[in-house]
């Protein structure tokens, strides 16, 4: 059951007339004094309701209400509608406890859709959490950390729940977004991969939206956006963090709405697309800086997971090593291919500031230039490199220019807030030149 509480008796109307046909019993009242009064003695599945009546158009009532809905029925989920211009107000309600929210005029898909999640996330049942057939995606590991974010994964794969994960370059992201698409009920429709840092401000319509022949001057053909060629499947968006404001509020409106305009053609298009965002940048933080819009980060983070560094799963170690070296020896023909324990005790011990993806890297070097049957722990202090592109050495030592290189990009990346375009700009760097230094510096980004 679903209860709505609208003083729009227009709203409620249309309201009912689309849950009904989508097979919901339906409730409706209209005002918050009636919602009070039915969920002192009743227990929806979900309550929609509108933030603005006609005693309260600054929304205060709106908030109160669900403040008060709250504690009669505190594990019920609750959507919020309001206008667009409004947004703040939203989430001030997320912040309240809110599920998610809508805007006034709602889109129908976005609306059921919203309506399903909130459901299906609610009433999780073990049979959600004991998939039999649940695809790992090769993420190796055993680690506390490690199962939770299988069992979240496990819940979250069957719903349309948008998922921001977070956590340092190099931890596996893009596997963890990925094994929630395999894991969907999308599995069969697309998937689509967007890396949003590599995107420019003035490109981000035409690649995320498309274009039509002559909608500016290089447009010399039809091409579609990404959230196109994704509809009905998933849209992996990575480095999110990376998006300007004016983008931001671009993509703000596609997920809002589940629509969007192509440029150079003025009718919308529907779109039905699952969103999953990563970052390893502090969302938080860049909200306070005024770097990154706070109703985007609401409409992206329904589901948040955060992905541990490799230093604080280091039980993960060994059986990433030998997942590495089992691929090298296929991949190369390499014969039997051995790691010996003082080998693994000297990886435990590293920091690996570029997580598994470093790990990797070692691995796979240190096997192609030894070439030997038995990996030593002295075979990878010769090919180990350290955040200052050094290799291993007792003292410690290092480069004095190569640190003051390393020095400069670190407090430029800090005063850009990692924006790869603004930073190479301020060092003079072409974009692959910046990004050959972070490679050798071992810069996150």
């Amino acid at each position: 059951m679903i209860l709505i509480c609208d003083d729009d008796a227009a709203v409620r109307s249309s309201l009912s007339l689309v849950l009904k046909r989508a097979g919901y019993d339906i409730v409706a009242v209209a005002n918050p004094t009636e919602a009070i009064d039915f969920v002192r003695n009743n227990h929806p599945d979900l309550i929609l309701m509108d933030m603005n009546y006609s005693q309260g158009v600054s929304g205060e009532e709106g908030l109160t209400l669900l403040k008060q809905v709250k504690i009669f029925v505190p594990d019920v989920p609750v959507i919020l509608i309001t206008a667009w211009g409004s947004i703040s107000l939203a989430v001030r309600g997320m912040k309240a406890g809110a599920f998610d929210f809508l805007t006034k005029p709602w889109n129908n898909i976005s609306l059921l859709n919203t309506i399903q999640t909130a459901i299906q996330l609610n009433n999780k049942t073990e049979e959600s959490s004991k998939q039999d057939n649940f695809n790992y995606n090769n993420i190796i590991g055993k680690s506390p950390a490690l199962l939770k974010i299988f069992d979240v994964i496990k819940n979250i794969s069957k719903t349309n729940a948008s998922v921001l994960i977070t956590g340092e370059s190099g931890t596996g992201k893009e596997l963890i977004a990925e094994a929630i698409y395999l894991n969907s009920n999308r599995i069969s429709k697309p998937y689509v991969k967007v890396n949003l840092g590599g995107i420019s401000q003035s490109l981000f319509e035409s690649e995320m939206f498309g274009h039509k022949k002559g909608a500016f001057t290089d447009a010399q053909y039809d091409r579609k956006g990404r959230f196109e060629i994704a509809d009905g499947g998933t849209i992996f968006l990575d480095e999110i963090g990376d998006l300007d404001l004016s983008s931001q509020v671009k993509l703000l409106r596609v997920l809002q709405d589940h629509s969007f305009e192509v440029l150079g053609d003025s009718k919308p298009k529907q779109v039905d697309v699952r969103v999953i965002s990563a970052t390893n940048q502090d969302l938080p933080e860049m909200i306070t800086k005024g770097t990154f819009r706070e109703d985007l980060f609401y409409r992206i983070n329904l589901i948040t997971l955060k992905v541990p560094p490799l230093r604080e799963r280091t039980e993960d170690i060994p059986a990433l090593v030998d997942y590495f070296v089992k691929k090298q020896m296929s991949v190369n023909n390499l014969s039997n291919i051995e790691i010996s324990s003082d080998a693994i005790n000297f990886l435990l011990k590293l920091p690996f500031p570029g997580n598994i993806r470093e790990l990797k890297n070692l691995v796979e070097r240190t096997i192609l230039v030894s070439n030997k049957s038995v990996i030593t722990d002295l075979d990878f202090k010769n090919q180990y490199i350290d955040l200052s592109g050094n290799k291993f050495n007792s003292d410690k030592s290092i480069s004095p220019l190569d640190e003051v290189e390393r020095e400069m990009i670190i407090k430029a990346m800090e005063s850009h807030n990692n924006n790869i375009a603004k930073v190479a700009a301020a060092l003079g760097l072409s974009r692959q030149s910046l990004y050959r230094r972070l490679e050798k510096y071992r810069i996150s980004y």
